[in-house]
């Protein structure tokens, strides 16, 4: 049983998309907030992202779309916090605003989704994949290129999650892949067909993760989420997300960042990183940095560094304007 300090109790309002894995998502807060003292209540909305359907996110303002009505009600006082999958976040939040809490990861890993094919090797000829991703788009493409398999189309796939297991199951996809977070949280593991490894589909920045974005002048809302911080989980996608940021991360650019903690008894932080070319002209770069890493800023300076090498190596950085 919880035991909570009634003068410290807060009147939580929770905003949140009103797709079934979003509202999960703010369902586990709530459940998690409320054990701690807290009165909790949710705000379904729906955002630009979830109406516009028929076109890809990198050509109609990107992830950001999944999270500024969100902060219109932060902003207005209809709301108190916004829970996140942390991968939908732009790298930069708008004035004003502030990540509160980075909660314990879920898995990161891409799933391979699909009736009859256990895997890429399985596809049939002329085969169509579908994702919403560039980033799964240029490491699919590679795999596919690796195989030579030139004949499999990869094809854009939008909508919530029981809209893209729709679309598979009428046969417009013969396999689709999304992250094994959301299924795994819906209760839809046995969907998964397959779970890439990050060595075959190296994760996007946060993917797996949660966050919680409140009002930057609301040090009240701070100090109740810090319960439910996972800082060994916040230094990681902090060192994924600021390769993002840095290299002018957008989804209009396909870059992966994933983190995972080394077992050297030092602390150890090792990131990965990949860039692509969404136009296919030149090889997937890839590079790798370890580093020891104690607080945020040691986290932020490992993707600084890593993002510096993707440059290096030959990553190329969106056009503004572009």
């Amino acid at each position: 049983m919880s035991i909570s300090n009634p003068s410290s109790s807060l009147s939580i309002t929770i905003a949140t998309r009103e797709s079934r894995l979003a509202l999960w998502q703010a369902e586990h807060v709530k459940a998690l907030l409320q054990d701690l003292g807290h009165r909790v209540e949710l705000l379904g909305m729906t955002t630009l992202g979830d109406q516009i359907l028929d076109r890809s996110l990198s050509k109609v303002g990107g992830k950001g779309l999944f999270v500024k009505e969100l902060e219109v009600a932060l902003d207005e006082g209809r709301a108190d916090i916004a829970v996140h999958s942390l991968k939908d976040v732009p790298m930069d939040l708008p004035p004003g605003f502030a990540l509160a809490c980075v909660m314990e990861r879920e898995d990161p890993r891409d799933a391979w989704v699909s009736p009859h094919c256990a895997g890429l090797a399985d596809l049939p000829a002329n085969a169509v994949v579908g994702t919403s991703s560039l980033r799964r788009l240029v490491l699919l493409r590679e795999a596919l290129d690796a195989l030579g398999r030139s004949d499999v189309r990869i094809e854009p796939l939008r909508g919530n999650l029981d809209t893209r297991l729709r679309k598979l199951d009428e046969g417009q996809y013969h396999a689709i892949v999304l992250a094994a977070a959301g299924l795994k949280r819906l209760g839809l593991g046995q969907r998964i067909r397959a779970i890439f490894e990050p060595a075959d589909s190296l994760p996007a920045a946060g993917q797996g993760a949660l966050g919680i974005e409140v009002r930057a002048d609301r040090s009240d809302l701070v100090q109740a989420l810090a319960p439910l911080v996972h800082m060994p989980t916040w230094q990681r996608v902090a060192a994924e997300r600021t390769v993002s940021r840095a290299m002018g991360g957008s989804c209009s650019m396909p870059l992966a960042a994933y983190a995972e903690w080394v077992s050297d008894g030092a602390h150890s932080l090792r990131l990965d990183a990949a860039w692509g070319d969404p136009e296919g002209r030149q090889a997937v770069v890839r590079v790798s940095e370890q580093a020891s890493v104690h607080n945020l800023h040691e986290a932020e300076a490992l993707g600084q560094r890593v993002a510096q090498a993707l440059r290096a190596a030959g990553a190329q950085p969106p056009v503004a304007g572009a």
